[in-house]
C-alpha cells in the first residue's frame, strides 16, 4: 500500500471517527436517568416474542401453560442480555487494546473511549434489567467463558471487529423487531429501544474497520480471519440461549436443548436475527473456506 494511500484511510478513519463522536454527544442515554426502574411490570404481557422463543413449534412447547410459555421468554430474554453483556465486556477489552496502541489524541482513539463508555451503560442496563425481572443473568456455559479468554489475545483487526459485529447485529436485529411490539413489556422496548439507537454508530465504525482491514490483509491472513470470525460465530449463535432456561418452567435442560437445535422455527430465527451481518461479512471475503462447517452448525446459514 503507497504512502499516500495509508495517509488517505487514516483520513477516512479520522472523519468517521468525528462524525460518530457528534452523534455520540446528540444521541446518549444514561439507563439510571431514562429508565423508570420502578414501573409496573404487567403480567399479560410478554417479554419475548412467543414466534422467537426457542422451543415454539414442537412438541414440549405445547405442553406449556400460557403463563409458562411467558414466563420462558421471560427467561430467554435473561439469557440473550446476559450474553450480550459477555460479549461486550469481551469487545471493551479489545477496543482498550487499540486505545493503548494509538495516538490518544485523535478522534478515532476518542471514539473508541465513546462506545466503551457506551457498552459500559448498555452493560449496566442489561444487569438492571435481569434484576428489575428477578430472574438469574445466565449468560454462556462456563467452558464458553473459559475459552473466550483466549479472544482478547488472539483476535486482532477484521475478524476481532467481525466476530463481535454478529454479536452485535444479531442482537440488533432481534430488537429492533421489539422494541415496537405491543405485546411486549414497556420496560423491554424501552431497553431495545436505548440499545439500537446506541449500537448503530458501533456498527458503523466496526464495519468500516472490517472492510479496510480486509483490503489489505494477505492471503494466509484472510484465511485466518475468516476462520476466526467462523469459529467466535459459531459459540456466538449458540450461547443466546443457556440450556439452564428451561429449569425455570420445569423442563429438564438437555432435553430441551436437544428440542430447541432441532426446531426449524428456533432455526429459521437464528437465521432472521443474522440475515444482515451474514450478508456484510460474506461480501467482506469472510465467509468461506474451512469454516463453512462452522456457519452451518451455527444456524446462521441454511444447513
Amino acid at each position: 500500500m503507497s504512502r499516500a494511500t495509508q495517509v488517505a484511510k487514516l483520513a477516512d478513519r479520522e472523519k468517521t471517527a468525528g462524525r460518530l463522536l457528534k452523534s455520540s454527544a446528540d444521541k446518549f442515554y444514561d439507563p439510571d436517568i431514562d429508565i423508570d426502574w420502578d414501573a409496573e411490570i404487567p403480567a399479560d404481557l410478554h417479554f419475548h416474542p412467543e414466534h422467537r422463543i426457542s422451543l415454539h413449534g414442537t412438541e414440549l412447547w405445547e405442553r406449556l401453560t400460557p403463563q409458562q410459555r411467558i414466563e420462558l421468554g421471560k427467561h430467554e430474554i435473561a439469557s440473550i442480555a446476559s450474553t450480550g453483556i459477555f460479549f461486550e465486556v469481551l469487545l471493551m477489552q479489545m477496543l482498550l487494546k487499540q486505545v493503548y496502541k494509538h495516538d490518544p489524541t485523535t478522534d478515532h482513539v476518542h471514539y473508541l473511549l465513546a462506545e466503551i463508555a457506551d457498552e459500559c451503560r448498555h452493560s449496566t442496563m442489561f444487569g438492571k434489567a435481569c434484576k428489575r425481572f428477578g430472574v438469574p443473568a445466565y449468560g454462556p456455559r462456563r467452558w464458553v467463558k473459559q475459552l473466550a479468554k483466549v479472544l482478547p489475545v488472539i483476535g486482532r483487526g477484521p475478524s476481532a471487529y467481525a466476530a463481535i459485529l454478529v454479536a452485535e447485529e444479531v442482537l440488533d436485529r432481534m430488537q429492533r423487531e421489539n422494541m415496537s411490539d405491543p405485546a411486549l413489556q414497556p420496560l423491554i422496548r424501552m431497553v431495545n429501544r436505548i440499545h439500537v439507537l446506541e449500537e448503530a454508530r458501533h456498527v458503523t465504525f466496526a464495519r468500516q474497520e472490517v472492510v479496510q482491514g480486509m483490503a489489505k490483509a494477505g492471503w494466509l491472513a484472510r484465511h485466518y480471519h475468516r476462520l476466526l470470525t467462523a469459529f467466535v460465530s459459531y459459540f456466538v449463535a449458540l450461547s443466546l440461549i443457556n440450556p439452564e432456561v428451561y429449569r425455570a418452567v420445569g423442563l429438564d435442560p438437555r432435553q430441551a436443548w436437544k428440542a430447541a437445535k432441532n426446531n426449524p422455527h428456533f432455526q429459521e430465527t437464528i437465521r432472521y436475527w443474522g440475515e444482515r451481518i451474514m450478508k456484510f461479512l460474506d461480501e467482506a471475503d469472510l465467509v468461506g473456506g474451512p469454516g463453512m462447517a462452522l456457519w452451518r452448525r451455527s444456524m446462521l446459514l441454511p444447513a
